[in-house]
């Protein structure tokens, strides 16, 4: 059976610790046109946080996973169709590459790994929050991030690969080298999408599209856009 994700194009990113712009409600975000809902975020989370944002997407027609940023965050509920784990690979505290993973299967009741995938992670904007937070190696030309990606494929098995600029656009031939090292792998994009044109533009790199802040600073119309342009690629 393949994968929910290699049928994607966009994927919108909820984070439990920021607001949806005024006057727009879970219903329109559920109804953008999305392919999925991922709720997780890298600062200030809480089991309550998500609960209550999973809770509030689950009404309506879309798969939604988790993102846990780390073990103390993880929701158990039937409203969730899995939860997608990161790994950093160039992070520079070891802990985010398997540190993080040792304590998320001790979690009471152990983690439902038939619903469970892990994403490897190549971040690549020094300013980002998960940059910080995972000291992760922002300093690597495109020839490193191709061999990232090859070695999350065929050494680590690796079903998801997430080339990651969170707060600013990538650039497309960094992405396009991921995209030229995987056979099997879903190229997951995320970074600075803000409109059709950077959404067409990454979707032609990548095979998933992921949009974040947008939906918290611009609201459902902007992201509707991102949509069209992923799809569009």
């Amino acid at each position: 059976m393949s994968a929910p994700w290699e049928d994607w194009n966009h994927i919108l990113k909820l984070d439990p610790d920021k607001d949806l712009v005024e006057g727009e409600t879970f219903e329109d975000v559920c109804a953008t046109g999305t392919d999925a809902i991922e709720i997780g975020g890298t600062l200030g989370m809480t089991e309550e946080k998500m609960r209550e944002m999973i809770q509030a997407c689950a009404a309506y027609d879309i798969p939604i996973y988790q993102e846990p940023s780390n073990p103390s965050v993880v929701v158990e509920s039937d409203a969730l169709d899995g939860y997608l784990v990161p790994t950093v690979f160039n992070a520079g505290d070891i802990f985010w590459v398997t540190g993080a993973h040792k304590e998320w299967v001790r979690i009471e009741g152990g983690l439902d790994w038939d619903r469970t995938t892990t994403e490897a992670y190549i971040v690549l904007n020094p300013e980002a929050s998960v940059a910080e937070y995972t000291e992760a190696d922002c300093d690597l030309s495109a020839d490193d991030v191709a061999a990232y990606a090859e070695v999350a494929e065929k050494m680590f098995g690796q079903e998801i690969v997430y080339v990651e600029y969170s707060g600013m656009l990538g650039d497309p031939e960094t992405v396009q080298a991921a995209a030229d090292a995987l056979d099997e792998s879903t190229l997951f994009y995320g970074g600075g999408i803000h409109d059709y044109e950077s959404a067409n533009l990454m979707g032609e790199h990548a095979d998933v599209v992921v949009v974040g802040d947008l939906v918290h600073d611009d609201g459902v119309d902007a992201v509707a856009r991102t949509v069209d342009g992923a799809n569009d690629a």
